[in-house]
């Protein structure tokens, strides 16, 4: 692959991709480059040089040179110099317009080492550019990235909305990325690998979408551009697969019922297929919650009313409905309506049928029911999880979140990794003991606690291997056992936080980790 320099030939032309001679990023980030940081950690520089970078953006470089004198300790640096540009240095891979409308922006952003565009990674790695955001017509401004990616998620979501990840359009004349493991994949409703590159139906798939709209309305203001291309239309799919997605397992005389969404794939994995030939586990009728099929891990859901991304949806649909309602177009005022409505009764759900009484820690959140009164007692460290509700916006009641924050963050979650080098939730994905310090990160985003912000902090800082990078996974006994050290959605979402410190608590970024 190579790294590419963005240049605007003109504001009706698509932005061209510059070739450079540049080193995969995927080999690159495996290998220690000087200057070490002057800590004791030595954390390696890992930006590529600056002719490989894939965005450049100078608020982007003023935001990291201004850090440099707020963050004192000089490892904690070096890992914000590293990671906070992570996805603009690397993973826009194409940027440009629609073949059918030059003033349609489109950008494709792949995840990191995959080089195929998720819904959900996506939205995550462009939010953690939400300080640089302000409205911009410039075609190389943050405000331009991030249309472009609305109005290419647009697009997948009207060409396969149950979809979750996605192929480089055909005017980025990329390659289209083989996906080995899903080549025997059995789904319904069926889809072109031409387009898609993975078809796993996840609720916070749909969520994404309505995030980064959410996201870029309110930092700019813009809702003219809502109205001039495919969102409105895109709105309409993701409403139309929640209402097919609420449909339950048996029908009133105890029928089975056809399902909108069926998946097989042939795996010794379990969580990479769907119980019952592919329909997966039964739900109740009545419940009104919404059902995924895969958790944001994309790790299957066992309970397919999977709480985390019913609160995510029920967060973004009722600030996107605002945009639908500034809209003098077509039906927009009643989609408005219909957004809100279903914001208002998903909460009304998640708060009746997604908790339970523990035994222990009184009234939690579920990490996911099926209606019959079966739950799972869990947390994931993905994105939506019970740990970030507040963060995706949800409007906890505060007694049962701290109920569940204490449960989560204990040995009573399963999936809560603990030993020597970090302490944090994983999940089945890389299995047990293997902690995500993506969890340690939104712990530190949704707690108020000095002390525990300081910790996390300090077992992120001391965990990356010296590599200076934010990998997926991290062996909680072993420092030097880690997955993924190019993961641009985890190192962007490093920044975000690093930037949120720098609003709430400024002092902590004083802190020696030393």
């Amino acid at each position: 692959m190579r790294c590419h320099a963005l240049l605007a030939l003109a504001t009706s032309l698509p932005l061209l991709l510059v070739a450079a001679q540049c080193p995969e990023y995927i080999d690159y980030a495996k290998e220690v480059h000087e200057p070490l940081s002057s800590g004791k950690y030595k954390l390696a520089y890992q930006r590529p040089s600056e002719e490989c970078r894939t965005f450049k953006s100078p608020g982007l470089e003023d935001t990291i040179s201004r850090l440099g004198s707020v963050i004192q300790d000089p490892d904690l640096y070096r890992l914000f110099q590293n990671a906070y540009p992570n996805t603009l240095d690397t993973a826009i891979r194409w940027k440009g317009y629609a073949a059918d409308d030059a003033e349609e922006e489109l950008t494709f952003v792949i995840t990191g080492d995959i080089n195929a565009m998720w819904l959900r990674d996506s939205s995550n790695q462009l939010q953690s550019y939400l300080p640089l955001l302000n409205a911009s017509t410039d075609a190389n401004s943050i405000a331009s990235l991030y249309r472009g990616v609305i109005n290419l998620q647009a697009r997948y979501l009207l060409t396969s909305p149950y979809c979750n990840s996605f192929q480089p359009p055909v005017e980025s004349g990329i390659e289209t990325a083989p996906n080995d493991a899903g080549g025997q994949d059995t789904v319904f409703p069926q889809y072109s690998n031409a387009t898609v590159f993975e078809c796993k139906y996840e609720l916070d798939s749909l969520a994404a979408f309505l995030q980064i709209s959410s996201d870029y309305y309110k930092a700019t203001g813009d809702s003219e551009f809502f109205g001039r291309f495919k969102w409105i239309q895109a709105v309409e799919a993701i409403l139309k697969v929640a209402q097919d997605m609420t449909r339950p397992t048996y029908g009133l005389e105890g029928e089975v019922l056809d399902s909108p969404y069926t998946f097989i794939r042939y795996t010794t994995r379990s969580t990479e297929t769907f119980a019952n030939d592919g329909i997966g586990n039964p739900v109740a009728n009545g419940t009104g919650l919404i059902r995924s099929g895969f958790r944001p891990s994309d790790d299957s859901t066992i309970f397919q009313f999977y709480i985390p991304s019913n609160m995510m949806f029920s967060s973004y649909l009722a600030s996107t409905s605002e945009i639908m309602g500034k809209l003098s177009v077509g039906n927009a005022a009643s989609l408005a309506q219909q957004m809100a409505g279903l914001s208002s009764s998903l909460r009304d759900a998640i708060e009746t049928h997604g908790t339970v009484n523990h035994p222990k820690y009184g009234k939690i959140y579920a990490f996911e029911v099926d209606g019959f009164g079966s739950s799972n007692i869990m947390d994931d460290a993905n994105i939506p999880g019970l740990l970030s509700a507040p963060f995706v916006g949800y409007p906890v009641n505060p007694e049962t979140y701290a109920n569940t924050r204490s449960l989560i963050l204990s040995a009573s979650n399963p999936y809560f990794m603990r030993g020597p080098v970090i302490n944090a939730i994983g999940g089945p994905h890389q299995g047990p003991g293997m902690a995500w310090p993506m969890a340690s990160i939104v712990r530190i985003m949704t707690t108020d606690n000095d002390d525990e912000i300081v910790n996390e902090l300090r077992e992120i800082v001391s965990s990356t291997d010296g590599l200076g990078l934010i990998h997926e996974s991290i062996n909680s006994f072993n420092a030097s056992d880690w997955t993924r050290q190019w993961f641009s959605w985890a190192n962007g979402l490093f920044g975000q936080m690093i930037l949120d410190l720098e609003d709430r608590k400024p002092a902590i970024l004083e802190t020696s980790f030393q």
